[in-house]
């Protein structure tokens, strides 16, 4: 038996449930910052292809009316409230308040109605009000996309389960620096905190919300 299916047989005597979407999801872009995109800075991903994919998921969201909430991560000049997540990770300098490489990925912007979450560490839900925001708004789920996948994402995945909110990744609209992180972080989520989907998955259930 191969290393990957001896891993895979392992796993699915442990860990092989899906849980479903929620009857009422919210999609949550994580991090879609300029800096991964810019190849002059060191936060460069080479993740053009998650962004064109979560663009896609946000339209089909958008069109059956599922709320979207876009994260970046923006820092005092001082990096006052930096802490020790600013501390250990030095690119993190790139999201000083008024950093151009802090602004939207290429093709992003925010609709008007769409909520915008700063936050200063890798969750979206450490240390922000969302977790009360989206449970004010009747939301049961998250469907999760962004940068990175094994930073932000999965801190967002971790931190979602745990506030009680059934909770799908979507594989094709997350991106990594390498893809050694990236499939093992979907994988260990896909176990353990949240179902890991397709975007077609995605837009499909989208698209069956729609009236």
């Amino acid at each position: 038996m191969s290393d990957d299916a001896d891993l895979l047989a392992n796993y699915k005597k442990a860990y092989d449930r899906r849980v479903g979407f929620g009857s009422r999801p919210a999609l949550i872009l994580i991090d879609f910052c300029m800096g991964y995109f810019d190849e002059a800075c060191d936060l460069y991903a080479g993740v053009e292809d998650a962004l064109a994919s979560a663009l896609r998921v946000r339209d089909a969201a958008r069109a059956a009316g599922v709320p979207v909430i876009l994260t970046n991560v923006v820092y005092h000049p001082m990096a006052l409230n930096g802490g020790r997540f600013f501390e250990k990770a030095a690119p993190l300098k790139n999201f000083l308040e008024g950093s151009p490489m802090g602004a939207w990925g290429p093709g992003l912007e925010p609709f008007a109605d769409e909520l915008v979450v700063s936050k200063q560490y890798p969750s979206a839900f450490f240390g922000t009000s969302l977790a009360s925001t989206l449970t004010a708004m009747g939301v049961d789920s998250v469907l999760l996309t962004g940068l990175t996948t094994s930073g932000c994402v999965r801190a967002s995945c971790v931190d979602a389960m745990s506030h009680g909110f059934r909770t799908a990744v979507i594989a094709d609209a997350c991106g990594d620096r390498h893809p050694a992180p990236h499939e093992a972080n979907l994988f260990d989520m896909n176990a353990k905190y949240a179902d890991v989907v397709s975007e077609d998955e995605a837009v499909a259930f989208f698209d069956g919300l729609r009236g």
